[in-house]
C-alpha cells in the first residue's frame, strides 16, 4: 500500500467539522445538474463508463480527491467505470460500514446476470481471505469490530467465474466522515490459459460516506488490459458486474 495514499487520505480530517455532523449531497456534489442528481438518487445510479483517456466524472468533493484521482489515471488504465450512487433514508455508522466491508466469506455465492447464459449465475464461487501474498493458505474473517481503525490491510483470494482464482490486497482507510476501501490485484488474472490483467493493472475504490439524505456510495474500477482481450471481453461491462456485487454484498451485510 503506497504510504503517500494513506498519508493524503488522512488529510481528509481536513476542514471537516470536529463534531462529525453530515454533508449533505449537495456538499459534496456541488455542481452536478438536476438530472444527474435524479440519476444518482435512482436504484440504478449514475454511470460512466468508458475508455481510460475519458478521466474521472463524479469525483466526490473531497480533499483527498487528487490522490484518488491518481490511484486511477496515475496507471493509464485502458478502461474506467464509475458509479454513484445515495440509498435514500439509509442511516448508519461508520461502524457498521466497517464490520460489512470485513466480512469476504459473505461474498461468496451472490449472483449476478450473465446475459451470455441468460440466467442468473454466482459470481464468486469462492471468497475467503488469505494470511498473505506469501502465505495463501485461509483464514477466517475476523469477528465485529468495537471501533474503525484508522487503516487496515489484508488480503483475499476470489475464485471468480469467469477468471478463476484471484488474488487481491484490501485497504481500509477512515476518518470522522468516510470509508475509502482500495482493492488491487496482486497477482496476474487469467481468462483460461490467457492472462487478462497483470498484477496491480486493476484497481477498485469504493469511498462510502453517511450524508443526510442517506448513505453515498462512490464507485470506480479501472483495468489496463490488451486490445486482444478487449475483444473477447466487454471490460466495461465486466467492470460494473464486479462493482454491483460489491455494493450489493456490502449493503447487505450493513443490514
Amino acid at each position: 500500500m503506497n504510504n503517500k495514499f494513506i498519508l493524503a487520505f488522512a488529510f481528509f480530517i481536513c476542514g471537516f467539522s470536529l463534531f462529525g455532523q453530515l454533508r449533505s449531497f449537495s456538499n459534496i456534489y456541488p455542481g452536478l445538474g438536476a438530472e444527474q442528481r435524479e440519476k444518482a438518487f435512482s436504484s440504478e445510479g449514475l454511470n460512466f463508463s468508458g475508455k481510460g483517456s475519458g478521466g474521472l466524472n463524479i469525483l466526490p468533493l473531497t480533499s483527498g480527491n487528487p490522490e484518488i484521482a491518481s490511484r486511477i489515471t496515475g496507471k493509464n488504465p485502458s478502461y474506467i467505470v464509475e458509479s454513484l450512487r445515495v440509498i435514500s433514508g439509509k442511516q448508519t455508522g461508520l461502524l457498521s460500514i466497517y464490520n460489512a466491508l470485513g466480512k469476504i466469506r459473505g461474498l461468496k455465492g451472490r449472483l449476478y446476470h450473465s446475459f451470455t447464459r441468460d440466467k442468473d449465475i454466482p459470481l464468486f464461487e469462492d471468497a475467503t481471505r488469505i494470511e498473505s501474498p506469501r502465505r495463501m493458505n485461509a483464514v477466517n474473517d475476523p469477528p465485529p469490530a468495537a471501533v474503525v481503525p484508522a487503516s487496515e490491510t489484508f488480503y483475499a483470494r476470489l475464485k471468480d467465474v469467469n477468471f478463476g482464482n484471484c488474488y487481491y490486497r484490501i485497504a481500509l482507510l477512515s476518518n470522522n466522515r468516510s470509508i475509502l476501501c482500495d482493492l488491487e490485484n496482486f497477482k496476474t488474472i487469467y481468462y483460461g490459459f490467457f492472462p487478462v490483467m497483470k498484477e496491480n493493472n486493476f484497481t477498485a475504490l469504493l469511498y462510502v460516506e453517511p450524508v443526510a439524505e442517506g448513505l453515498l456510495i462512490y464507485s470506480v474500477s479501472a483495468a489496463e488490459v490488451s486490445d486482444f482481450v478487449a475483444g473477447k471481453i466487454d471490460i466495461p461491462s465486466a467492470l460494473k458486474k464486479r462493482l454491483d456485487v460489491i455494493i450489493g454484498w456490502m449493503l447487505d451485510g450493513i443490514g
